[in-house]
């Protein structure tokens, strides 16, 4: 449940961030690297609930099978393979690292 409203409020931060940006500039446009650094917000914060989601209470308790597998699914969207396709790689690695 706490990941579910984590998610909630990330996406409102989100929403509310891009929403700010056309009501404070108005019909000026931003510079490249702005828009750069304001496009990769949302996975940077995507990817700390993933890491923290993964590790628990605590890194002791820390999955490394899941571990694996995400990082699988991820390598797998990155060289641009389907995102069933990676979903499925991203499983078959963490089935064959819990199997070892």
């Amino acid at each position: 449940m706490r990941a579910w409203i984590a998610v909630l409020v990330v996406t409102a931060a989100s929403a509310l961030m891009k929403a700010s940006g056309p009501l404070v500039l108005g019909s000026r446009e931003l510079p490249s690297g702005v828009r750069r650094v304001i496009g990769l917000v949302a996975p940077a914060l995507l990817a700390g609930l993933i890491v923290v989601e993964l590790s628990a209470d605590g890194w002791d308790e820390l999955d490394w099978t899941q571990v694996a597998g995400v990082g699988a699914a991820g390598a797998a969207r990155v060289l641009r393979a389907p995102m069933l396709l990676a979903v499925v790689v991203g499983a078959a690695v963490a089935a064959c690292v819990r199997l070892v």
